[in-house]
């Protein structure tokens, strides 16, 4: 008689033409949405145990590639950014790095979070918790810009003149200014500020500028650390 194939079967052999034909990438239970789930988890286990996937983290796995030294393997950023289930932002030097300040990557990668806590897959990180959670419709890069500006600017290996410039050409998308403006309400007051000031400077919609300006205490002072060359900081409380 023929051969009997069951779901789980067919479950097994989709999710290992997914994974043999998907190059080199990371793969979550996620990724097989529509296919049974005991299926699909045994069907992962069962290609790490045969050296065809690595895995990496509880419920991540990792398809490797061939290269002169080796399988490659997953970066500790990566595998960090993959396993954590809250939106995590670049910060520090890896925000620097991302956004064109500094060429440097440091040791342990540096992100934001808005978890309560640092997730185990982030334990190759530094991580900085409790960030305000209405960054959600924010891209990676406008994440980043936020973090750059609660640091200052300290993070840039730019001079004062050169940091300036690239923060107002990272912000002269009016629509990511738009929403840069809208999130910086649950951020500090000196990130408000130096968004206003390169706001201001860049001559965007007053509507956005001004509702960052209201938000202020107008008795404050902000240090504005390195971005203190913007043209506008003085009209906006830097000390």
């Amino acid at each position: 008689m023929p051969e009997t194939t069951t779901p789980s079967r067919n479950a097994a052999r989709e999710v290992r033409h997914r994974v043999t034909r998907g190059g080199e990438r990371f793969w979550k239970h996620s990724d097989f949405s529509g296919l049974p789930a005991s299926a699909v988890s045994q069907a992962l286990s069962r290609l790490a145990r045969g050296g065809e996937l690595q895995r990496v983290h509880k419920g991540l796995y990792y398809r490797s590639r061939p290269t002169v030294l080796g399988p490659s393997r997953p970066s500790p950023s990566a595998v960090a950014e993959k396993g954590s289930s809250a939106r995590l932002d670049a910060a520090g030097l890896t925000a620097a790095n991302l956004l064109g300040f500094t060429s440097q990557n440091p040791a342990r990668p540096e992100y934001a979070s808005s978890a309560q806590a640092a997730s185990r897959a982030l334990r190759h990180a530094s991580v900085h918790t409790r960030r305000p959670a209405n960054r959600a419709r924010l891209t990676q890069t406008e994440g980043a810009l936020l973090e750059f500006l609660r640091d200052r600017g300290a993070t840039s290996d730019l001079d004062q003149p050169r940091t300036c410039q690239r923060l107002l050409d990272l912000l002269k998308d009016e629509g990511s200014y738009a929403r840069l403006a809208k999130a910086a309400h649950a951020e500090p007051p000196r990130v408000r500020a130096m968004l206003g000031a390169a706001g201001e400077q860049l001559g965007m919609p007053e509507r956005w500028v001004e509702g960052l300006r209201r938000s202020l205490n107008p008795l404050s002072r902000f240090e504005f650390g390195t971005l203190g060359c913007l043209s506008a900081a003085k009209r906006w409380q830097a000390q």
